[in-house]
């Protein structure tokens, strides 16, 4: 279909086309569940991939994401529906085969070593985004996902927008991985998604939407700076020993495996189903930047900080759910201390209370959470309502670096303004793998000056002169 070529700033639009599925969909309506309702107000996800110029032609390489698009949506045909709301209240997905966005831009004066080179991300990366700033309850009469190609001087950027209310970063990831195969020629994807719909998580509860629809409770307008903070491999290993109170040796023996799975807010378990007690890598990395934030903006030592954890339920449910779940199986968990404790006691501690939390959200928990929700069913309050909190999202583990399309793994991850606020962070996996891990941090800008000069966050930051 084609679109009037305008300019955004120095974004040229060359086409728009909407990509319906290649096989027509046999999936019924997916009622939205008590994970997903809540995000009803929060922005489309907005997730992109940085490559270096592949060696194929423009006009190939356009037909090649368009066709695997068409191609992905059918084993995904929620992502090519529309949200519908029955007369009851309650909101559904219509795998109606509607179709998604697909966006041909070009902004030649981009060129890779801009944006890996920057220090605060760059401007223009937001631009490589559709549905900028559009909140996910506009699923009702607005596309459910948009790819957006974006041609650089010397790059390509594939950026995804999709609505919140229908994939947390699980499904998410799963999305763009299945794409990557089904372009690079793969004849079945191998992680299928799974849409069942008859776990604890499908409510009888209606979430009462105000006329209009709702709105994202943060200011979008307050000023920020956002930054990627880079750890390798050994500084996180290094800082884990120092958590866990062991002597960090540089010649110890790595398991990749179980470095990684321990980064994320998945308990691990021994051979005999204990759980470990161990502190993550991910926890002492968030403990590290609690007090650091913390340090920087210089609260009142009886101000009550909050660091929120969100963590994937699908395996903490009795019966689990299946890894691939479609949808958000995802709750927020809240770590309360004073900035007086935060900053007086040490790193050890710190990390201590976010594991604690972290080890405790069980099924029982989960179900409890529900519960809750199903008594005052609302939208997420998502934002920095005090001044003393901090928001951690997105995981190292998702894999991200996978996401090889037929020319190569990306260079770099990056993501739109969506949801982003004072205190918002998002954790990526390193691009050199083996345990790094990158931390997208968006902060009021006189706190991202204090962190910045923070000795004891700088310290372990890659390429940092502490």
């Amino acid at each position: 279909m084609p679109f009037e070529n305008m300019f955004s700033q120095s974004l040229y639009v060359i086409s728009k086309s909407t990509i319906i599925p290649h096989r027509k969909s046999t999936t019924e309506n997916l009622k939205l569940s008590v994970s997903d309702l809540p995000m009803l107000s929060c922005h489309y996800i907005q997730k992109g991939l940085l490559f270096t110029s592949p060696n194929i032609a423009t006009t190939d390489l356009i037909s090649l994401l368009k066709r695997g698009l068409s191609d992905t949506l059918s084993y995904f045909p929620p992502l090519a529906g529309r949200l519908v709301t029955d007369s009851d209240g309650y909101v559904y997905i219509a795998c109606n085969d509607a179709g998604a966005d697909f966006i041909h831009a070009e902004a030649a004066h981009v060129f890779v070593t801009d944006i890996l080179s920057a220090t605060d991300v760059l401007d223009s990366v937001k631009e490589f985004f559709k549905f900028d700033m559009t909140v996910s309850y506009d699923g009702h009469f607005s596309p459910i996902l948009a790819i957006q190609v974006t041609e650089l001087a010397d790059g390509i950027f594939i950026g995804c927008s999709v609505n919140h209310a229908v994939v947390d970063g699980t499904s998410l990831w799963n999305f763009f991985n299945s794409f990557a195969e089904v372009c690079r020629g793969v004849r079945k994807i191998s992680s299928t998604p799974d849409f069942s719909r008859n776990s604890v998580l499908i409510s009888p509860a209606v979430l009462n939407v105000p006329a209009g629809g709702p709105k994202v409770t943060f200011n979008v307008d307050a000023p920020v700076r956002e930054r990627i903070f880079s750890f390798s491999r050994e500084a996180i290993r290094k800082l884990k020993a120092r958590v866990n109170n062991r002597k960090w040796s540089g010649d110890e023996v790595i398991n990749v495996v179980e470095l990684m799975g321990k980064q994320s807010n998945d308990c691990l378990r021994y051979a005999d189903g204990r759980l470990t007690a161990e502190i993550s890598s991910f926890q002492s990395l968030s403990a590290l930047l609690w007090r650091a934030v913390t340090r920087a903006r210089n609260l009142p030592s009886s101000k009550t900080t909050t660091f929120r954890m969100a963590v994937n339920c699908r395996h903490r449910l009795e019966p689990k759910l299946e890894p691939c779940y479609f949808g958000n199986a995802i709750q927020s968990i809240p770590t309360y201390a004073s900035a007086g404790e935060v900053l007086a006691r040490d790193l050890s501690w710190c990390a201590e209370q976010l594991h604690k939390n972290v080890m405790m959200h069980d099924d029982a928990t989960v179900r409890r959470y529900v519960a809750d929700w199903e008594r005052d069913p609302k939208c997420f309050p998502l934002g920095n309502f005090d001044g003393a909190m901090i928001a951690m999202g997105s995981s190292p583990r998702f894999p991200m670096y996978d996401n090889d399309f037929g020319w190569g793994k990306p260079v770099a991850i990056r993501s739109g303004k969506a949801n982003k606020f004072d205190g918002k962070i998002s954790a990526f996996p390193g691009r050199d793998g083996g345990g790094s891990a990158d931390l997208e941090v968006v902060l009021d800008p006189k706190t991202m000056s204090g962190v910045e000069s923070d000795p004891e966050f700088m310290e372990y930051v890659l390429g940092s002169s502490y």
